[in-house]
Parts: C-alpha cells; sequence; structure tokens
C-alpha cells in the first residue's frame, strides 16, 4: 500500500510530461501536413 503513495504522483507527472511534449509537437508544426511524407515515400525522388 505504501507503494501507492510513490506510483500515483510519479504517474501524475509522467502524464504532465507526454501532454507537455504532445503539445510542444503541435506548436512546432510537426502535424501540418501529414499527407507530405507520404506522398515523399512512394514518389521515390
Amino acid at each position: 500500500m505504501d507503494v501507492l503513495y510513490l506510483l500515483i504522483p510519479v504517474s501524475v507527472v509522467l502524464v504532465f510530461i507526454i501532454i507537455g511534449i504532445f503539445w510542444w509537437a503541435l506548436n512546432a508544426g510537426q502535424f501540418d501536413n501529414i499527407e507530405r511524407e507520404g506522398e515523399r515515400v512512394l514518389r521515390g525522388d
């Protein structure tokens, strides 16, 4: 039962880190044009 006092805060911090990374990716433009990469692979330039 004592391990829950460690696991719950660690999991909450992990969730905030994941949300922060996703927010950064959205603001950095990582998902602006996701179709372009699929077309680039098929074209074979």
